[in-house]
């Protein structure tokens, strides 16, 4: 009987590592398969001439992939500037004000949203976010647009990330005991004083990292961005303008140009690069949040 619990507790034991360790290695060989997929390219150019240089000819053998960044950041920034505030302050109403059985009405409406395909998303885009964004082009920039630009990808985005940056900020705001927002109360700060002080100055670590896995999500994001962002090559400040975020490069042309010498390359070099930045955008979001706890 001894015997036999302990060949169960070893058997135990070594599952545990085994998941526990794949998941570590996990990043570390997808990391490795697509740097040696890429590789090739990095024999006619190097890693600078991709990143920062903005010429597309994959017919000549020119590969620039800074347009493609700087799409992916833009759209991203845009959706992270719609919903910070809107997360935030949603949360905060629904965790410290609001009757809890509207947080109970809530939370199954943000997992609805939360479990739509991104192709719905898109289609939504297409159908309202884009003849909207046109309508706004000629008032606000004086030029007209198809609407299909940066600031419709950042805007379904946006609608996109919020029910997954909302939960997490209202799995962080309800961990806050309530004896220390009585405490506050007692002391005679008005409630919005209590949950400045006590709720959001004291979970700013928590705060910041719902904002970077948002971030981190809105990065990767492909199908819907792809249908409503206009997947032009070209970098442009003005959020009226198209753009051809790295996502959707690879989900458009893969398996279908790969008879151009040194395409297959280049994509799987745009997925490395994909995965470099959210990799960074993570460690950016550790960092702070090793910084804010220090305080």
């Amino acid at each position: 009987m001894q015997l036999r619990r302990q060949i169960i507790d070893k058997l135990n034991g070594f599952w545990m590592i085994t998941t526990l360790v794949t998941i570590l290695i996990l990043p570390l060989v997808i990391c490795i398969g697509l740097y040696i997929k890429a590789a090739p390219i990095f024999e006619q150019h190097s890693f600078l001439e991709l990143v920062f240089t903005s010429k597309w000819e994959p017919s000549r053998g020119t590969f620039g992939f800074w347009p493609f960044i700087a799409g992916s950041l833009y759209v991203t920034l845009l959706s992270f500037l719609f919903t910070a505030p809107v997360c935030l302050l949603a949360a905060l109403y629904l965790t410290q004000f609001a009757p809890r059985a509207l947080i109970r009405i809530m939370h199954p409406v943000i997992d609805v949203l939360a479990g739509l395909p991104s192709v719905i998303y898109g289609v939504w885009g297409i159908l309202v976010i884009v003849p909207f964004v046109s309508a706004l082009s000629v008032p606000l920039s004086g030029s007209p647009s198809s609407g299909y630009s940066v600031l419709a990808g950042g805007i379904v985005l946006a609608v996109m990330v919020i029910p997954y940056t909302l939960n997490m900020l209202i799995e962080v705001f309800n961990t806050v005991p309530s004896g220390l927002k009585e405490a506050s109360l007692s002391l005679g700060a008005t409630m919005w004083e209590s949950v400045k002080h006590v709720v959001i100055r004291g979970n700013y670590p928590g705060i910041i990292s719902a904002y970077g896995l948002g971030i981190a999500k809105a990065f990767g994001e492909t199908i819907a961005v792809m249908m409503v962002v206009g997947n032009v090559v070209k970098a442009s400040g003005n959020p009226f303008n198209a753009a051809y975020p790295l996502p959707a490069l690879i989900a458009n042309n893969y398996g279908e140009m790969l008879s151009i010498p040194m395409y297959d390359s280049a994509l799987m070099f745009a997925a490395f690069l994909l995965l470099i930045i959210i990799l960074v955008i993570n460690l950016f979001f550790r960092l702070l949040i090793h910084k804010t706890k220090r305080l």
